[in-house]
């Protein structure tokens, strides 16, 4: 279903190319994916900006969401437009992408004669895997086409009352735009849409009257990350709670609780706590991990509010069968996902983009298991791991041995924990050996302009080596790319007839990167 995800070049075009596509009269009709997918990467803001913005403590967050309507008004729509969307929004620091899965696959099971639109972020290898319909991706054309609608109308339209304004958006709200355009251009009767980042002045948060809003889990991690209180993030997740909308979120920390509550009873008609629903623990969820059911039962209990008030839907049973159908069903790559290897049999890839102490601890408790990397017959273990620099990387790899441990002494297993993996590689996210990113995978937020492009890769291998002193520094690869490393990982295929189990780990962007150049997009997404 999703093999046409494949994208056109592998390297971007010239800048003259990308001067005269977007802007040569006689090109507009003929502007393509490859150009659309240009023209948004110029939209990023790089490093030095977004350290800016950090260092400013957000002080221009009032201004986030007068800016995100007159970019919505310079396109043609109104704020009550969206309304037309019937949208279920969603937020949270983890779990948010699966529950908006989980959500979307519920409702499409329930009426499957609807068009359902799902907005999610980030990507794993094209950027219109963002605009869902029925669980299907925009089509090269279809993104392009709508993507360049959007552009013009903010070229034609270049009237602000702001003066803070930008003339064009930056990247995230420029995607944002795209959706509300596709969603209702193409007449969605409903729409999953999941906030980006934080809640209260997240660009998905101009909706004035969603249907129904949820929150997923506040994790701790972000909390040291962030620099705030559970408190205050909290503050900042309840901004999606509407006047007068049913709000629900799952188990909090105390004082993440006692906020939400406060803002819901000051806004929303009513506020729930979903408990785990005993029905969901019977039932093989389409995503893995026991966390899934937290986040199943949430997405369970936003379906049913929705489908009453927009469909006249009413259940009396706590999970129905076409509830149980869409969980089962649902399908999030790039998320505790195991795909066997198309072309070299022997190879199997564990793909989780988990990034936190505490979605790596999840991780782990899928992958060392009888079902994954405990099968009976062992074979040669990869690790392929990278993070981004804004954590600290020794201290994510020393959780993930830690937990690993810990899982094999649950499972009463003998292996010792230093030669529980065979080959550990260090990779950057950069996708192709020759330094260029696939369009879709390109990141500006990679400040690299005064360091080693190799520092945090060097700073993990060194780390590993003092976890486990013993782990041959041969088995441990320091390298530029993510082909560099597929090109490790075939090396090990071709040396003998064993088993290969790969886990890609650590960051979404390295997983998308390893779908799209160990060539498994046919088979993962």
């Amino acid at each position: 279903m999703f093999a046409a995800l494949r994208s056109t070049p592998s390297h971007p075009p010239s800048s003259f190319r990308r001067f005269f596509a977007l802007f040569h009269p006689r090109a507009m009709s003929a502007r393509s994916y490859s150009e659309a997918v240009d023209a948004l990467n110029s939209l990023q803001s790089n490093a030095a900006v977004l350290e800016a913005l950090r260092a400013s403590g957000g002080k221009n967050s009032s201004l986030a969401l007068p800016e995100m309507l007159e970019y919505l008004h310079r396109i043609g729509y109104s704020a009550s437009d969206l309304n037309k969307l019937n949208v279920i929004h969603i937020t949270g620091t983890k779990g948010k992408g699966s529950t908006s899965a989980f959500t979307d696959s519920i409702l499409r099971q329930t009426k499957p004669e609807w068009k359902v639109g799902l907005y999610t972020s980030p990507h794993l290898v094209a950027v219109r895997e963002r605009i869902r319909i029925n669980s299907v991706p925009l089509s090269e054309e279809q993104f392009s086409s709508f993507f360049f609608e959007v552009w013009d109308r903010l070229d034609k339209n270049q009237e602000r009352t702001l003066e803070s304004t930008p003339l064009r958006p930056a990247y995230f709200r420029m995607m944002t735009l795209v959706a509300f355009h596709a969603f209702l251009s193409l007449g969605v009767d409903a729409t999953v849409l999941e906030v980006g980042v934080g809640g209260k002045y997240d660009s998905t948060n101009i909706v004035p009257k969603p249907v129904v809003t949820g929150i997923t889990a506040l994790g701790l991690d972000h909390v040291s990350v962030l620099g705030k209180t559970i408190g205050e993030i909290a503050w900042q997740k309840a901004g999606i709670y509407k006047e007068g909308v049913p709000a629900f979120t799952v188990e909090q920390p105390e004082e993440g609780m006692t906020v939400l509550e406060q803002v819901a009873g000051e806004k929303a008609s009513s506020f729930s706590v979903v408990k785990r629903i005993p029905e969901i623990d019977n039932i093989c969820l389409g995503i893995p991990g026991s966390h899934q059911y937290q986040n199943a039962a949430l997405a369970a209990e936003l379906s049913r509010i929705f489908l009453k008030s927009i469909a006249n839907l009413d259940f009396d049973e706590p999970l129905p069968e076409p509830f149980r159908q869409g969980l089962a069903n649902t399908r999030w790559p790039g998320r505790c996902q195991t795909v066997q290897d198309p072309v070299y049999s022997r190879t199997t890839w564990f793909l989780d983009g988990a990034h936190t102490h505490e979605s790596l601890e999840y991780t782990v408790k899928w992958f060392v298991t009888p079902a994954a990397a405990l099968r009976e017959k062992r074979g040669k273990r990869v690790l392929i791991f990278n993070c981004t620099g804004g954590r600290s990387g020794a201290i994510l790899l020393q959780s993930l041995l830690r937990d690993t441990g810990a899982q094999l002494e649950s499972h009463k297993s003998s292996e010792p924990l230093s030669t529980f993996f065979d080959t550990v590689i260090f990779c950057t996210n950069v996708t192709y050996a020759d330094g260029h990113f696939k369009g879709d995978l390109t990141s500006l937020q990679l400040d690299t302009a005064n360091a080693d492009p190799l520092e945090i890769q060097t700073q993990l291998a060194d780390a590993w080596s003092s976890l486990i002193p013993d782990f041959p520094k041969k088995d441990i690869h320091i390298l530029p790319s993510i082909e560099h490393a597929i090109r490790v990982v075939r090396g090990i295929e071709s040396g003998g007839n064993e088993v290969v189990d790969v886990l890609a780990t650590g960051s979404l962007l390295l997983v998308g990167g390893v779908i799209e150049v160990a060539g498994l997009a046919d088979v993962a997404l």
